[in-house]
């Protein structure tokens, strides 16, 4: 196969490549200058929320788009739970590469817990068993529909709340349902004799003679 050569016809021999344009750098913006431009973007974002109720709740189930402000769960707080826990992730994280022991275990459970906050926010279902900035608080059960063993008998679990008893299922309640009593006395512990004066004794007598 004979290769045929092209030849341009356009001549490009005076192009001269464009100068690019360097953007200046802007200058740092005071304390006082930062100050005020958050109250102005504060400002417009009010007149957008009144504007359009749905302003800045891209992100939010409509579910929870309406919650008072002092609810438990209010997005805001959710927010606010998510940026500490990614502080707390990205710290445990530098303890990993330290090799700090426990450090991955407490890592993936801020990263974890993330996750769930963000589904929350995402889909409204709250799947996480704990609630609150440090995860300080544990979340309580609630029945809203009965399941029957067998015999007729509603199943419960311990720490649930039934609508029906109106209140919380107890270790207590389980265990005079199924007949277990626990009636034998506790044993007392005694104290060990401190033996430390024959000890004593005994070094006395191998000195004196």
């Amino acid at each position: 196969m004979v290769k045929t050569k092209i030849t341009p016809k356009t001549d490009n021999s005076g192009w001269i490549e464009p100068k690019k344009k360097l953007r200046k750098r802007r200058k740092p913006m005071t304390e006082k200058q930062r100050h005020a431009a958050a109250e102005r973007l504060e400002k417009a974002r009010k007149v957008r929320a009144a504007k359009n109720p749905d302003y800045g709740m891209s992100g939010i189930h409509e579910s929870l788009r309406q919650l008072s402000d002092d609810h438990p769960a209010h997005p805001d707080k959710v927010k606010q739970w998510i940026k500490t826990q990614k502080g707390l992730a990205a710290a445990e994280r530098r303890a990993v590469k330290e090799k700090i022991k426990g450090a991955y275990a407490r890592q993936c459970n801020h990263e974890g817990y993330v996750r769930n906050l963000q589904k929350y926010l995402r889909d409204g279902d709250y799947v996480d068993m704990f609630f609150g900035e440090h995860q300080e608080h544990l979340i309580k059960l609630r029945c809203v529909g009965l399941a029957y063993d067998t015999d007729g008998m509603p199943k419960r679990n311990i720490g649930t709340f039934y609508p029906d008893m109106g209140c919380m299922y107890t270790q207590e309640m389980f265990n005079e349902s199924k007949g277990i009593f626990n009636d034998r006395p506790r044993k007392q512990r005694t104290k060990r004799k401190n033996n430390s004066g024959s000890v004593a004794k005994i070094k006395k007598k191998s000195s004196s003679s």
